[in-house]
């Protein structure tokens, strides 16, 4: 395979405020299936992670704790690798931004930007977030509180250093424009562009007086560092550089970043802060920072202060890892956020996991051992109806789709035409009818051809797989007898060697499973959650929801529904035309031209998403219908409502007073898709 060059990909170093929930952890399996597909590509990875250390919560969280900062973000870190390394991800280097060599760059970095005329003293007064670590103006704050996230701001004064941002705008502007890929998705472009630099930026303040846990500044000792000047430079100081030109040998061959891979929360100091540092200090910007979505629980965003957070771990001890780095990959498109919840990580488990790649796998491997003894022979009988050429032709192509998905750091879409592949496979099976072939004595050679073309998919299909799922490849190939094909190799047939024995045993890959069969557990893991809440608030739960629901029917009058004048008589063909399902709200907006709509991202079967509006806005918050599963009809004929195209409709029932309550499943668990009948 020819040498590709360089490939340096970086996370966004983890905080050490607490564990990292799986919202969290996304972003590290995500760039650790794209590293490892670069270097499947034959690319030179250097993949980089590590813990963002210092900052007033720290110190607050660590005398809140009983320790010293140092104690506690040492345990801390040590936390985020244990996840890490739980979740099978293959990084290179683990940076903490209490490293010697890191200190000592950022104290040089700070100082060649103020002696260049970068950094200048002057007084703060302004509102600051403690959870974001951020200065905001009047003017910026929401409702009185953080517009990043909702956080309380308090006021704040005291001496500081300030970056001279407005000297790079116009450089900045103009390297965006000439780079159009530099920022991604478009979306997160057009924000910073119209947001933040097209109406000019204020000078940042870069160091802090009124707390100590951090870098100090070593010309004015009072001042410390302020933490996204700190945080930010790790990229570069993790592969060696130097602010006095010494550069080690590797920040000279992975610099610039091929790419930092960030959550869209954060893509305003990665796309403005940290590429004006880098000018200040003559050192290239980096090729493309991709700022992805959020994966949401059930119910909206994961707040460790709520307790509405699934972590890695407690996942992987019920499904299994791979299982749940096929999730995060699978379930999160490219610009939009994602959603977990229990019942759909069963459902995924069961219908993709178990159904599609499991059986596949351990019905190839029966069927090879029962009708020749686990021998798989390439006898080249082929059918006449074109079956074989069809399977082959999506085998060949897999490699090259992959490709273009990855390219586009379209991750999920490129797994779903991995299992395009299997799915593919056990249509196969179907379709040539294999039981039947083994009762006919002159088709025993076509009936040999069938399971090794299976197999050669098998083969395939895995060899690509291992980026995103390493354990389960490394199990399938065991359990066929072969390793993974070669990458050039991967865009033609006949990669399985012909004549390879099966194992004797096959080996369950994902087993099915009923959200019964894990609702203790769950429990279990809740109450965890719960009396770590306490434990931290002093609040306790004063009793269980489910008694004050039911105490809170108890008391309700009961309401009658409101007299209603009947329609006219339809038939029954009349109402069979309507194609009822379960629907799983994705996303949800409020619509800005309306004041009675939103606009919901619906999912109604396992690849089919459907954006329908509907005037929910008086009773429903977009963030309250997220995850809900719903009553849908789909077939209705699109129309614009507001400007929008509403593909279908959501069934609500209403109450006398106007009040409206969604159609939901008694069956949580039901799938989205399922029919309503």
């Amino acid at each position: 395979m020819a040498d590709k060059g360089k490939y340096y990909i970086t996370t966004a170093i983890a905080y050490t405020s607490g564990k990292p929930h799986i919202g969290n952890t996304y972003e590290i399996i995500l760039a650790d299936a794209i590293a490892r597909w670069k270097r499947k590509e034959g690319y030179d990875v250097f993949f980089q992670t590590g813990t963002d250390e210092h900052g007033q919560k720290i110190e607050d969280r660590a005398r809140m704790a009983g320790k010293t900062p140092k104690e506690y973000v040492d345990a801390t870190a040590g936390e985020v690798k244990r996840i890490w390394d739980l979740m099978n991800t293959s990084y290179d280097k683990f940076i903490r931004t209490t490293d010697a060599d890191h200190e000592r760059q950022v104290q040089k970095m700070f100082k060649k930007m103020y002696d260049k005329g970068d950094i200048y003293k002057g007084e703060y007064k302004g509102m600051y977030c403690k959870e974001c670590e951020s200065f905001y103006t009047e003017s910026q704050i929401v409702e009185g509180k953080c517009p990043e996230c909702g956080s309380e701001v308090t006021p704040a004064s005291e001496e500081a250093y300030f970056f001279r941002m407005s000297k790079y705008t116009d450089k900045l502007i103009e390297y965006i424009t000439g780079h159009p890929n530099f920022i991604q998705p478009e979306s997160r472009k057009n924000e910073m562009m119209n947001n933040f630099l097209l109406p000019g930026l204020q000078d940042l303040c870069v160091s802090r007086t009124s707390f100590s846990w951090g870098i100090p500044v070593d010309f004015d000792p009072k001042h410390v560092v302020y933490v996204w000047l700190d945080a930010l430079t790790n990229y570069i100081t993790g592969i060696g550089y130097d602010a006095d030109g010494e550069g080690s040998e590797r920040f000279k061959k992975y610099w610039p970043a091929d790419l930092h891979l960030i959550g869209k929360d954060i893509i305003r100091f990665h796309t403005i802060y940290w590429p004006i540092f880098l000018m200040s200090l003559d050192v290239p910007l980096p090729k493309q920072v991709f700022g992805h979505p959020w994966l949401l629980q059930a119910g909206g965003k994961m707040s460790k202060s709520k307790g509405n957070v699934l972590y890695a771990d407690d996942l992987a001890d019920i499904f299994g890892v791979d299982a749940v780095r096929y999730f995060c990959l699978h379930e999160m498109p490219f610009e939009n956020d994602g959603v977990i919840s229990w019942e759909l990580m069963v459902e995924r488990m069961n219908s993709e996991l178990a159904n599609t790649l499991g059986n596949l796998v351990n019905r190839t491997i029966a069927m090879s051992s029962k009708y020749f003894g686990g021998l798989v022979e390439n006898k080249n009988i082929h059918d006449d109806a074109g079956i074989d050429a069809d399977l082959a032709a999506q085998r060949e192509a897999l490699v090259g789709l992959v490709t273009e998905k990855m390219d586009k750091l379209r991750v999920a879409d490129a797994l779903t035409e991995i299992f395009n592949l299997f799915k593919r496979s056990n249509k196969y099976i179907d379709e040539t009818e294999p039981w039947k072939l083994a009762k006919d004595p002159e088709a025993v050679d076509r009936l040999a051809t069938v399971l090794y073309n299976l197999m050669d998919s098998i083969l395939t299909g895995t060899t690509i797989l291992e980026s995103f799922m390493p354990e389960t490849a490394e199990k399938i190939f065991a359990q066929i007898g072969t390793s993974a094909v070669a990458f050039d190799d991967l865009a033609k047939s006949g990669n399985y060697p012909s004549g390879t024995k099966v194992t004797d045993k096959p080996e369950i890959l994902f087993a099915r499973m009923k959200m019964e069969d894990i609702t203790d557990k769950i429990a279990a893991i809740e109450a965890t959650q719960k009396a770590r809440i306490a434990a931290l608030t002093g609040i306790k739960e004063e009793e269980p929801a489910e008694e004050k629901k039911e105490e809170a029917k108890e008391e309700a009058p009961a309401e009658e529904a409101a007299p209603i004048e009947h329609k006219e008589v339809c038939t029954y063909d009349d109402f069979a035309k309507c194609e009822f399902r379960v629907g799983e709200i994705l996303e949800c907006e409020a619509v800005k031209k309306s004041k009675k709509l939103l606009c919901s991202k619906v999912r109604i079967g396992p690849d089919e998403v459907v954006q329908i509006c509907s005037g929910l806005r008086p009773q429903y918050g977009p963030e309250a219908m997220v995850g809900k599963k719903v009553m849908v009809i789909v077939n209705l004929a699109p129309r614009k409502m507001a400007g929008l195209e509403s593909q279908g409709m959501i069934l609500c029932a209403e109450g006398q007073d106007g009040k409206l309550s969604l159609m939901t499943p008694e069956d949580a668990g039901m799938p989205a898709g399922a029919e309503i009948c």
